[in-house]
């Protein structure tokens, strides 16, 4: 019987023991991995913390994300108002809750729950109706969150999740809706507020019982004061405090990046790398330029900042006017798809420079062309004849780009701008053409700051996303720095205090206007226009969108240039008329510093040798010159479409004499076919608006501005020209010869095609 007794006995054991295992295992799994399964709001911040902007969580809550920094003030407020031994228990307060059965059974009703801030923090989690069940569910998992977290972490999440009146939840956006600003910055009076105001968030908030509200953070105040956690004067001084009127805004600091990681990273905290103070400075002067451009019907602008030494943005403003509907403000230009215009023209010259087909100075033609119909105009309308390869792109010259294109080739400059890292190229190479330099292409103000920050990250030592060359960078920014560049702005209206390497574009119709420019501290990118597309004649970069560049980089702290990375270089001597290598022939020379490519590239062609009559005024033969002296001298010779323009230009150039009578030499042709060019060309004339034939204008150039020039369609006699060899004529469907003789008998012929 004694051992029946004894069995029985071990059995209850472990039957308790196993009840009280399950128990132990229950009670260790039974609260959630994650307590709150709530959506949150978005919210940006600057480097420093301070609050750019927000969007609402999905629920239509103003909750921010949890953050495990509760400020202090409120800290010390909330838990002398809601648990005062909170410190000290494990999750429960026995005392508090038998205090509450006490007083509810008393009162016939639930009067006080005697829920610490634990409990609370695990009713705010589940969302369920106050009742006894749930009063002891909460008991338990109180306890239980007590072993998994910290005080500090328990607190944090109370403060992130309690409710603040309205839609407001959460101590952070509760600071900033009513009191706008960041809750570390809360006074002892807006802490009070703050902090008894969950307690009935329903029945006492700013716009209703405010006098409850306000003896309730009075009352609080006092209690501090009597305790000492505050002294008489913060204690006056927060009684003197009046609760805010109504909630406030959140701010609208970069609203269009707010948005671009509201899309990306939603319901997250992003601490981002914007200077809060720069960003507010930049928006309020885009807002003050933008209000002169409105004169002028251009309704949107956007600016980029970027930190060349931590490749971080710094300011963001992807528009203006964000709250204005109907003129496309809430487009972010930053990563819109724009036409180019002349923007990119400086990384053509690097990549030419770079790979050996030009020197800085090596003369590039700048006629009248015409490339298979597609024919390039400068913006003023006017040709130089030749210019330098840097001046072209400092003076953004479309011709010499074109035809520095054409020679570079369009495919291999498409990939090299893919590899630089614009990424809007979605087409081939052979959409774009030769237009690809003149902004038949598109980019985004972030891809081209982008690009040029890398170029000038190289030129420091710094990682770059793409290998750049460090000479032809250097010698790409001596091009484009401000002090180049006399002729494209009055740099009386916006004087810069530093020296910037710059560039502007102007799309196609004056629908896009470009400034980007870099220092060794900072690439600032500017777009100015109508998100519509719609043109403007005064829409030309140089007098809009640069000026707000150079506003923008007065406002940055200056630097000096970029260091010479001489071992990059190799130093050569060069012929200082064409900017070739120096030739055989050529006698005005100096020296300067190249990117070894540039070795490859052709001794000058324009210097020659002549033999000249004693008085000069005469080329001649040797071999006719019988006993006459004869001189022999080096002469700058330009091919004759491009000396026609260039001598009009240049006073002091000097064409060729003509060959003595009876001593020439008839294999050099004095003339060249400015249009159409090459041996062979396809035109196509469309008919006029009456029915009647189109026409065609060809034009001559020649060296002798003396001489009569005879024109001729195939075998008939058209006209003659002098001075200006130009004429307009309408030939037949077919093909056909253009032939022209001068007075001294050079006969020149080129094919056409009309179509």
């Amino acid at each position: 019987m004694l051992k029946m007794n004894l069995e029985r006995i071990s059995n209850r054991k472990r039957m308790v023991l196993v009840v009280i295992i399950l128990l132990l295992v229950l009670y260790l799994f039974c609260l959630p991995r994650q307590l709150f399964h709530t959506p949150y709001a978005t919210v940006v911040t600057d480097r420093n913390g301070e609050l750019l902007g927000a969007r609402i969580a999905a629920d239509g809550q103003w909750r921010f994300p949890t953050n495990y920094t509760v400020p202090e003030k409120w800290k010390i407020c909330l838990i002398e108002f809601e648990d005062r031994y909170y410190k000290y228990h494990f999750g429960i307060n026995l005392p508090a809750l038998g205090r509450a059965f006490v007083t509810n059974v008393k009162s016939k009703r639930i009067v006080s729950g005697g829920s610490t801030l634990t409990m609370q923090v695990v009713r705010l989690s589940r969302g369920k109706k106050r009742t006894v069940a749930e009063k002891i569910i909460e008991i338990i998992l109180a306890t239980r969150l007590e072993w998994r977290y910290s005080k500090t972490k328990i607190i944090s999440l109370y403060a992130s999740h309690a409710p603040f009146g309205g839609n407001v939840v959460g101590i952070d956006a509760a600071s900033w809706r009513y009191f706008g600003h960041s809750s570390n910055q809360l006074s002892w009076a807006e802490a009070a507020t703050l902090a008894v105001l969950p307690n009935a968030p329903s029945m006492i908030h700013l716009s209703k019982n405010r006098e409850a509200l306000t003896g309730k953070r009075d009352r609080l105040l006092h209690t501090l004061y009597i305790r000492k956690k505050i002294d008489k004067m913060d204690y006056e001084l927060a009684l003197s405090e009046k609760l805010p009127s109504e909630p406030q805004p959140l701010p609208q600091i970069a609203p269009h990046l707010v948005d671009v990681y509201f899309q990306n990273r939603r319901g997250e905290h992003v601490v981002t790398s914007i200077d809060r103070g720069l960003q507010t400075h930049i928006e309020d002067l885009l807002q003050r330029w933008n209000g002169e451009f409105r004169q002028s019907d251009i309704r949107n602008m956007a600016a980029l900042v970027i930190d060349v030494q931590t490749n971080q943005v710094l300011a963001y403003c992807g528009n203006v006017n964000y709250k204005e509907r109907g003129s496309g403000n809430q487009v972010d230009i930053i990563r819109a798809p724009r036409s180019t215009g002349s923007i990119l023209k400086p990384l053509l010259y690097y990549a030419a420079l770079q790979d050996g087909e030009i020197l800085p100075k090596t003369l590039l033609p700048d006629i009248p062309v015409n490339i298979n119909g597609f024919s390039p105009q400068n913006f003023n309308l006017k040709y130089d004849g030749a210019v330098p390869a840097s001046e072209a792109i400092a003076r953004s010259l479309n011709v010499p780009s074109v035809v520095l294109l054409r020679r570079y080739g369009v495919p291999k400059f498409f990939d090299f701008l893919k590899k630089a890292g614009i990424t809007t190229l979605f087409k081939p190479s052979s959409h774009y053409g030769l237009s690809l330099i003149l902004g038949g292409a598109e980019g985004t103000l972030w891809d081209v700051t982008s690009v040029y920050t890398d170029m000038a990250r190289s030129l420091r030592g710094l990682p770059t996303t793409a290998k750049w060359g460090e000479a032809s960078v250097r010698l790409t920014f001596d091009a484009i720095r401000e002090v180049n560049r006399p002729e494209e702005i009055d740099m009386r209206v916006i004087p810069s205090i530093q020296t910037v390497a710059w560039k502007t574009g102007t799309s196609y119709g004056f629908r896009d206007a470009w400034a980007v420019g870099v220092t060794p501290r900072y690439a600032v990118g500017v777009w100015v226009g109508n998100a519509s597309g719609e043109g403007k004649p005064g829409l030309v970069g140089a007098r809009t969108a640069g000026p707000v560049m150079f506003d923008i980089f007065n406002m940055l702290p200056s630097s000096g240039w970029f260091e010479t990375p001489a071992s990059q270089f190799t130093e050569v001597e060069v012929c200082r008329l064409s900017g070739h290598l120096k030739g055989r022939f050529c006698e005005d020379t100096e020296t300067v510093l190249i990117d070894p490519n540039g070795l490859k590239t052709v001794a000058c062609p324009y210097h020659v040798q002549v033999n000249l009559s004693a008085d000069e005024r005469f080329r001649v033969q040797e071999h006719c010159v019988g006993n006459e002296p004869v001189m022999q001298k080096s002469w700058f010779v330009l091919p004759p479409a491009w000396e026609w323009y260039y001598k009009q230009i240049h006073l002091t150039y000097k064409p060729l004499p003509p060959f003595k009578p009876g001593c020439g030499d008839d294999t050099l042709l004095p003339m060249q076919f400015i249009y159409p060019q090459g041996a062979f060309t396809r035109v196509t004339l469309p008919r006029q608006m009456d029915g009647s034939p189109g026409s065609i204008t060809l034009e001559l150039a020649h060296s002798n501005s003396h001489t009569t020039v005879f024109w001729h369609l195939d075998e008939d006699f058209i006209t003659a020209t002098q001075d200006f060899h130009k004429i307009t004529i309408s030939p037949s469907t077919g093909s056909h010869s253009i032939t022209v003789v001068d007075s001294e008998g050079h006969t020149l012929s080129i094919g056409i095609e009309i179509e």
